[in-house]
């Protein structure tokens, strides 16, 4: 397509990212597509009888007909616009660093897992379970665009330094503004088209390891349904049922007549050991992610602040996959940790840095 420069001056009171011309990136909540970023350009705000924050997009590498030849555009809420990230011009990446890669013509949140000896490493991407092998000019430093500024900032920029306070603020905001502005994007078809790519495509796709699991063994499962994201429940493998599944009995669910604790099958790549203890001496920091347990389950959020008194300390915990903040025990949290082929890995604090 045409590639389009952005206006000299703002033509709306919108911000430079979003006036019309302006290259940026895209977010999307559809299913298979969380956690990626696509660039595009803005082409106009959408037109709207009411107040709204809309925009008319245009893909770079998305396109409505299969021969490639007309640019998929949709209208997307404000929220899930973005400038295009920044890269440093040179960088080591290390392990446990979250990164974005770039594949399918778009960049998607992961982990470092492993560096390898011909320079490259291995990625995973938690929502799809898959780990791929990247260069490191396929790689950047995953970051948040957060009030006008990009968290963490770039390595060469000096800016003032804020308090731990402020910049939970900035992220608590970010994160609320984002759960009220969110909506359900068209073209579903397009995308499901580029989901079934991703599974299927080329790129040195490397099978995770898929861990065994014992008659009796205590582990911790999750579910992929709605309202379950993000949460882990312990309990018991009863017996191995098939290729990679397994027979499930909760520890603290029961059945609806509650005569017995619940049991359900799961796919191995849905179960996990039962993480270890990290003792934490002192108090948990202020943006440490933690499992917080909550309703028998462990459910994965970040410490929004500490609530020290004389008689005990508690914690705010922010949830993002729920939006929601509750307050907790120090005694009912513990350390985020991932099992990542065969291995636990603690995720890095890039906000922190």
């Amino acid at each position: 397509m045409t590639k389009r420069k952005p206006t000299g001056a703002p033509a709306t009171d919108d911000p430079p990212h979003l006036q019309p011309g302006s290259q940026i990136e895209i977010s999307s909540n559809d299913p298979g597509f969380r956690g990626s970023w696509y660039t595009g350009v803005i082409i106009k705000r959408a037109p709207s009888k009411k107040p709204d924050n809309k925009f008319v997009v245009e893909y770079t590498h998305l396109f409505d007909d299969e021969a490639g030849t007309k640019p998929l555009r949709e209208t997307i809420d404000a929220v899930d616009l973005r400038p295009p990230a920044p890269r440093e011009k040179s960088r080591k990446f290390k392990f446990s660093e979250e990164v974005d890669a770039f594949h399918n013509d778009g960049w998607w949140e992961g982990v470092i897992t492993k560096e390898l000896e011909n320079g490259k490493f291995h990625v995973y991407f938690k929502r799809s379970k898959e780990q791929l092998e990247f260069g490191e000019d396929q790689l950047r430093l995953h970051r948040e665009w957060i009030k006008g500024a990009w968290i963490p900032p770039m390595e060469e920029d000096k800016p003032v330094k804020e308090s731990d306070e402020a910049v939970t603020e900035v992220k608590m905001e970010y994160n609320k503004v984002v759960a009220r502005g969110k909506l359900e994007h068209d073209n579903t078809a397009s995308k499901k088209k580029l989901k079934s790519d991703l599974a299927t495509s080329g790129g040195k796709l490397e099978s995770s390891k898929i861990t065994k699991y014992r008659e009796g063994e205590r582990v911790e499962v999750t579910s992929d349904e709605d309202g379950f994201e993000g949460a882990w429940f312990t309990g018991t493998i009863v017996k191995s049922v098939g290729k990679d599944r397994y027979l499930f009995q909760y520890d603290g669910l029961r059945t609806d007549d509650d005569t017995d604790f619940l049991k359900e099958e799961f796919d191995a790549l849905q179960i996990r050991p039962c993480p270890p203890d990290i003792v934490i001496a002192d108090v948990f920091q202020k943006l440490d992610e933690v499992d917080a347990f909550y309703n028998d389950g462990w459910w994965v959020g970040v410490i929004s602040k500490v609530l020290r008194s004389l008689s005990e300390t508690k914690y705010e915990v922010y949830f993002k996959a729920t939006q929601e903040e509750m307050k907790f025990k120090h005694s009912e949290l513990r350390i985020h940790q991932d099992w990542i082929n065969g291995k636990w890995v603690t995720p890095s604090k890039g906000l922190k840095s």
